[in-house]
């Protein structure tokens, strides 16, 4: 088989995902080559993601690189892509999840927690919703570029602290700082999960690259997915949602939805056995639709 060409974004987390990934292929015996891409969302650091108008900001350049023939996969992270595929474009893999949680980092004192006045660092609309739900006092600054990037802006900054995936730090084994874990902010859907996108008609690579698909981890973020398609947000949007398998063999799933000011919300928790859990997502959408979801969007 010729060498499978590995499409990522050219960032440290986003090689080290890459690597991830091209570390297994070889282990299963194939030859391999990294093609790093420039994605828009790494060119134009300015905007906040949801202002820059185009959905799968940082995976269209390697989604036009898969089509062309560039690259053979595409290695994302999962949370980036849009819940819709380009033509032709399959979801090949989805690896085994890391942790799927948000954490806040900080160099001071924990005070500002109980202080009318503090300033949090984040370019993502649903930390942004999330936080100002739960402090609707607190200023929130956008907070652009990769994650060494963010980090150095939140050091050389006077914000009380900043949110960043605690997936990321962990995979890039990046400190920066004292870290509380927001175990009451639900992550982005399949936060924390790799996905590795083909050509449907790129038969020969699909089969190789099916062989690295962690069912569990598909199934929990296809769950999360099917909900924030069914609510029909972008991958920007202020919706957060977490689907986990619990030992008795059930699924856990929590999902909830933002105005943009964090004002107002809506959630929604429910458990099923797995083997009826192919629909959760898109059922627990459909009630946060009857219970006034759209109006939000809108």
């Amino acid at each position: 088989m010729k060498t499978i060409k590995i499409g990522t974004r050219d960032s440290e987390l986003a090689l080290w995902q890459a690597h991830t990934v091209q570390n297994q292929l070889e282990y299963l015996g194939y030859s391999t080559e990294l093609v790093p891409v420039k994605s828009d969302g790494d060119l134009n650091l300015k905007q906040p993601v949801y202002e820059l108008g185009i959905t799968g900001v940082f995976t269209k350049s390697l989604d036009i690189a898969l089509i062309n023939g560039d690259i053979d996969i595409a290695v994302h992270s999962m949370k980036d892509v849009p819940t819709q595929l380009p033509k032709g474009m399959v979801q090949g893999a989805v690896m085994k999840r890391g942790l799927a949680h948000d954490v806040l980092v900080f160099s001071g004192s924990e005070d500002f927690f109980a202080e009318r006045e503090a300033i949090i660092a984040t370019g993502s609309l649903r930390r942004r919703a999330a936080w100002l739900n739960q402090y609707p006092t607190h200023t929130i600054v956008g907070l652009r570029g990769n994650i060494n990037t963010r980090m150095q802006r939140l050091n050389d900054s006077d914000w009380n602290g900043a949110i960043f995936a605690a997936a990321g730090l962990k995979r890039i084994g990046l400190k920066g700082g004292r870290q509380v874990n927001l175990d009451w902010m639900v992550p982005a859907p399949a936060q924390g999960a790799l996905v590795i996108n083909v050509m449907e008609n790129n038969t020969e690579v699909l089969e190789v690259v099916r062989q690295m698909n962690d069912e569990e981890t598909a199934l929990c973020t296809k769950i999360e997915r099917d909900f924030l398609h069914t609510l029909e947000g972008g991958c920007s949007a202020p919706i957060g949602a977490l689907a986990k398998v619990e030992e008795e063999g059930s699924i856990q799933f929590k999902g909830v939805l933002f105005s943009k000011d964090g004002q107002r919300k809506l959630e929604i928790a429910k458990t099923v056995k797995i083997d009826k859990a192919s629909d959760l997502g898109i059922e627990c959408a459909e009630r946060l639709i009857d219970r006034g979801a759209k109006r939000i969007m809108k």
